[in-house]
């Protein structure tokens, strides 16, 4: 039995017949190549969503905008591996400056030390070194020389040519003991010195220093003069193994075993 449809009355498309009819739709855009809004018939006005069509939109990009985009990435690239090259350069320019640094300190601080060193040292020399009593004169009476003015009937020590006034300076390191009248000898000082020996020097015009007093090669400790007994300015020298009288030793040979050259 055959089933006909009513006069004048339409039904809905079908959801299958829909779907076909839009698929032909699309399908003839893309064969003809339009671009654009087309006018579609009433039926297709609204245009699915592509999740709703099940395509998915392609958009193609031009060779220039491509190659703009790989020139971009490759400075990109550079400026990255300069800057990282310039950060290690600068960090390799630190250490090296760090290193020079600490061995400019560590040669500094080793030249200090040689400077120190060497000023001990030439310290230590000067305080044990010995000098002449009167730089750049000479023995006028030499030991053991004979005469009436003298009351053990000979000289006990030596003379050193002066006039009144001429700066006299201990021969070597030691402390004064005895500082003032001397009787016979003036006004004289006694140095015991750091050897354990004595030296005396007599006659003084005036005296610099005072008993206890510590005093170093070439300190002035007084002037000559021509106290005492004397017939004349000068400069009077003992050695001694004591600080007493009749101690004496030769005060030339003395000087001289201590390396001063007279």
């Amino acid at each position: 039995m055959a089933f006909t449809r009513a006069t004048g009355k339409h039904r809905r498309p079908s959801r299958i017949h829909r779907g076909t009819a839009r698929a032909a739709g699309v399908a003839a855009l893309a064969t003809t190549g339009v671009i654009g809004t087309v006018a579609a018939p009433a039926a297709f006005a609204a245009e699915p969503a592509p999740e709703q069509t099940g395509l998915t939109p392609v958009v193609t990009m031009g060779d220039t905008v491509a190659q703009q985009i790989d020139a971009q990435a490759v400075a990109q690239k550079h400026a990255a591996e300069e800057a990282a090259a310039k950060k290690k350069a600068e960090e390799a320019a630190r250490e090296r400056a760090a290193e020079a640094a600490k061995k400019a300190k560590e040669a500094a601080e080793k030249a200090r030390e040689a400077k120190e060193r060497a000023a001990r040292e030439a310290e230590r020399k000067r305080l044990n070194s010995f000098v002449s009593p009167i730089p750049g004169s000479y023995v006028s009476t030499g030991y053991k020389a004979g005469g009436a003015v003298w009351s053990s009937g000979s000289h006990t020590g030596i003379d050193f040519h002066a006039a009144s006034g001429t700066a006299v300076h201990s021969v070597g390191m030691g402390t004064v003991v005895e500082a003032g009248w001397g009787g016979a000898y003036g006004n004289q000082v006694v140095i015991k010195m750091n050897d354990g020996t004595y030296t005396q020097y007599g006659h003084l015009s005036s005296i610099g220093v005072s008993v206890g007093q510590q005093v170093t090669p070439g300190q002035q400790i007084g002037l000559s003069g021509a106290t005492g007994n004397v017939t004349g300015a000068h400069l009077h020298f003992e050695a001694r193994t004591s600080p007493e009288y009749g101690s004496d030793i030769d005060p030339l040979a003395y000087l001289r075993s201590h390396g001063v050259n007279l």
